[in-house]
């Protein structure tokens, strides 16, 4: 019989490259030999192969079969080429049509029993085998609503190996009793905005930081002791974030899908909000594992808001690991045989007690803690780092004035959307030309241009700051771009005098 041939898929981070899966059935004892780099779980497929076909009642011929998976030097992980090398093992009988079987990309696990389970990771597979100009692309029951979700591409969704071998035209009888599909997974739900901006109390300096962060996409800081706010008001964030784009919701889909934490009915048209514990690991927060590259609460967050709370509670190392990605807007882990990419233009809100204790500076409690502790408390925070975010601020407690005159008249988290999408208009407008959508991604060069550079009088404070070496030049740009979002959400064409000084309070507020 000749090589057949069918096509699967392998991922290496968000991006994806079919794989070419080749079987030979050739005389001598049996066997069943798969090669092209598969790791440990894949290796293991001719084991599920051998028992789902037979428990599909299409017995494999006892003689030596060899699958190969091309290109052999990319690297293939986890069970999802199951599917596809029964297919091709089976097809070298000749019970199958070939030219069908090679031109269709086959995603899924197989059962012992013959049935297909879902795998993670589906979405951004179908979207690799589509880019590389697929047409038809058989995947597990489970993931049949994940599947569809990308358009221009046919999709069957199995729920045994013997409805995928009847697609390729295999004269198989049915089974004596109906099988029922394995299902999906249940979704995780995605963590987004918890609670209305109008439940917050006092507080109106951080109210318009949280305006300004979300209308430039700016990094935010937040100092205070314990009750002061800092968690409640840091939930709110993903709230006023307008919704995803088409091209960023494909991207937050794909991660969740990679993560195993499914995508549902649809795509994900909020942005995330991640708020992982302190104890958690580099490779947590980055992404990683000594197999299949999974993507760490960085990716998870992008587009949406990674809130660190307690922030000097974070070991150094993994607080030193952001500062790269808040740089590039994206994360790229290496291994020795391949290289794994991941989004992560994320909005970073760091929260922190102003000492171990909590209690300096709150007026109504005595802090134990000494100087030097509170100095080596907040230096876990490196300066590297700090200078990466644009905007501070001390979070003080609720007074008893504030809180009965908080009656009536908060803004909500609808009105502030609503001027914040309204301001992010602006920014496209002025911006959209040169392929940026938010102040903060505005390089430093552009807004010193003459075009764009501010009056010198409007600018004075910011050089005298530089001047005196209170601020970096890149301290110095960033208070640029917080000055521009200021500007964008009161409908001003450019910064003033008096949006510089709030620009320069807000990055020096602590």
């Amino acid at each position: 019989m000749p090589v057949a041939r069918t096509r699967a898929v392998a991922l290496t981070g968000v991006d994806g490259s079919l794989v070419e899966i080749e079987a030979d059935l050739a005389n001598g004892l049996p066997a069943f030999t798969i090669i092209g780099l598969p790791d440990t779980a894949l290796g293991e497929a001719k084991d599920r192969v051998r028992s789902a076909a037979s428990n599909s009642g299409v017995e494999l011929p006892a003689r030596r079969v060899t699958v190969n998976l091309s290109p052999a030097s990319l690297p293939k992980h986890g069970s999802a080429f199951d599917v596809g090398i029964a297919v091709a093992a089976i097809a070298t009988t000749g019970v199958l049509a070939l030219d069908h079987v090679a031109e269709t990309v086959h995603i899924g696990e197989l059962g012992l029993d013959g049935r297909l389970r879902p795998v993670a990771g589906v979405l951004p597979a179908v979207l690799a085998a589509k880019r590389a100009g697929a047409r038809l692309v058989v995947v597990p029951w489970g993931n049949r609503a994940e599947a569809e979700l990308v358009p221009g591409i046919r999709i069957i969704a199995a729920a045994t190996l013997r409805d995928v071998l009847a697609v390729h035209g295999a004269d198989i009888d049915p089974p004596a009793e109906p099988v029922a599909p394995i299902p999906s997974p249940p979704v995780v739900e995605s963590r987004s905005s918890e609670g209305d901006l109008s439940d917050v109390i006092g507080h109106p300096e951080a109210i318009e930081a949280l305006q300004v962060a979300a209308v430039g996409g700016h990094h935010l800081m937040m100092l205070g002791p314990p009750g002061a706010g800092k968690t409640l008001l840091a939930s709110r964030l993903p709230g006023l974030l307008p919704d995803l784009d088409a091209d960023a919701a494909v991207e937050v889909s794909s991660v969740r899908s990679l993560a195993g934490l499914g995508v549902g009915e649809g795509l994900v048209t909020r942005p995330p909000l991640e708020a992982p514990h302190h104890s958690a690991t580099t490779a947590s927060l980055v992404g990683g594992g000594s197999g299949l590259v999974r993507p760490g609460a960085i990716s998870r967050a992008a587009h949406g808001v990674l809130f660190l709370d307690e922030a000097p509670e974070f070991p150094s190392a993994v607080l030193d690991a952001l500062r790269q990605p808040l740089e590039t807007g994206e994360i790229t882990i290496h291994r020795a045989r391949s290289v794994a990419r991941f989004p992560a233009r994320f909005q970073l809100v760091l929260a922190a007690n102003p000492c171990p204790c909590g209690q300096a500076g709150t007026g109504d409690a005595e802090c134990t803690c000494t100087p030097h502790a509170r100095r080596r408390y907040l230096a876990r925070l490196s300066g590297p780092l700090l200078d990466r975010v644009d905007l501070r601020l001390t979070v003080r407690r609720v007074g008893a004035v504030q809180l009965t005159g908080a009656e009536g008249g908060a803004l909500t988290t609808a009105e502030a959307r609503a001027r914040v999408v309204a301001a992010r208009a602006r920014t496209r407008e002025r911006w959209g030309a040169e392929g940026w959508s938010l102040n903060a991604h505005v390089p430093g060069t552009p807004l010193r241009s003459p075009r764009w550079r501010l009056a010198p009088p409007d600018r004075a404070a910011l050089d005298r700051a530089l001047e005196r070496g209170g601020l970096t030049m890149r301290g110095y740009d960033r208070v640029l771009r917080v000055a521009w979002s200021i500007a964008d959400l009161e409908g001003d064409d450019r910064p003033r005098a008096d949006h510089v000084g709030r620009a320069l309070f807000l990055r020096k507020g602590i």
